[in-house]
């Protein structure tokens, strides 16, 4: 968390991150023109340099797409998905290099604007199987641009986390349009039935994972506690949730995490302010709540950033009868100071 706005927010966690994903990317490339001079000796510069970093956006693209599912079925991933975004601007990079080199070796020996004959080179676009597959790279280049331009926390906050998340999604769009674009590519100019295999590969990988994140979730969702006569919500036995950490419970349309610390229990709604992150997969740390995205912190009896900040989540009444946790399912407004029940 921060209280202004920097281009970069260094920590020495971020700095061992990006010199891991330089270093990957020069070893990637490195060893990428290596083969191709000892297998394909007759290829030029243009061409090693545009399949290179174009094979290294596809890649670190499906290695994007694969942090989030991971980390909600293995928490060991979530210092990856802490530093996702800078993975993304590499990413973008690697693609933008693709894309220039690629444009500069096909369009620009006309007389002809190149990003017209992008578009104009091939009108083939009611054919299926030869379909302008150029296009499709370089629309999915126009929104690799829009997100890693947006990607900072200056355009969360003033967009609203909502909808810059929403905005943000449309990487899966990207991800289908370079899909087709590679998948066309290989099939009309060399038909590569290795790079059509890792294709299917990845996307089988993505979705399952995705899949299986889903289900995890749908669990939670399909919580259906019992309501005793007051209307309060029976969630769990007091001896279920680890010291300092926290379950969580569908309460009518919210989540809610629940956690159990210094001998106290407390319950916040389980979205962070930031990116949506989920509260309750993180931990306590120094007395607050820490959201395992991304860091932001709530103070666990009252929802609310610890000073300066000024984030709030709503909180919500907990009762202790047996060791039997309830909670009442109507929160407090957000930043409400609820007592903590002793256990």
């Amino acid at each position: 968390m921060g209280l202004d706005y920097k281009l970069v927010l260094w920590n020495k966690h971020k700095k061992a991150y990006d010199k891991i994903i330089a270093l990957g990317m020069v070893l990637y490339l490195v060893l990428f023109i290596v083969l191709t001079l000892v297998f394909n000796p007759e290829t030029i510069a243009e061409t090693m340099i545009i399949r290179a970093f174009g094979s290294l956006a596809v890649i670190m693209l499906h290695i994007i797409l694969v942090i989030g599912p991971l980390s909600r079925l293995n928490p060991q991933f979530l210092p990856i998905l802490y530093n996702r975004r800078h993975l993304g601007v590499s990413m973008f990079l690697a693609a933008l290099i693709h894309g220039v080199f690629a444009i500069i070796h096909f369009h620009t020996l006309g007389n002809v604007n190149p990003i017209y004959a992008v578009f104009t080179s091939n009108m083939d676009y009611g054919s299926l199987t030869n379909f302008p597959f150029q296009v499709l790279g370089f629309l999915a280049l126009l929104i690799l641009f829009f997100m890693a331009s947006t990607s900072h926390d200056f355009f969360l906050k003033n967009l609203s986390p909502n909808v810059w998340k929403g905005l943000h999604m449309l990487v899966y769009v990207a991800y289908a349009l370079i899909l087709l674009h590679v998948f066309l590519g290989a099939f009309q100019q060399e038909t590569s039935i290795f790079t059509i295999g890792i294709l299917v590969l990845g996307f089988i990988v993505i979705s399952s994972l995705h899949l299986v994140a889903a289900f995890k979730e749908s669990k939670v969702d399909g919580f259906r506690g019992e309501k005793d006569t007051g209307g309060w919500l029976k969630v769990c036995d007091v001896h279920e949730i680890p010291e300092d950490r926290a379950k969580i419970f569908s309460v009518g349309e919210k989540r809610v995490a629940i956690f159990k610390y210094d001998g106290k229990l407390s319950a916040i709604h389980n979205v962070c302010k930031h990116q949506g992150g989920p509260l309750g997969e993180g931990k306590i740390v120094d007395g607050c709540v820490t959201c395992p995205w991304h860091g932001y912190q709530y103070l666990p009896h009252n929802g609310q950033s610890p000073p300066p900040f000024t984030e709030k989540v709503a909180t919500y009444e907990l009762r202790l009868d047996n060791d039997i946790i309830y909670v009442n399912p109507n929160a407090f407004e957000e930043g409400t100071e609820v007592e903590p029940i002793l256990c």
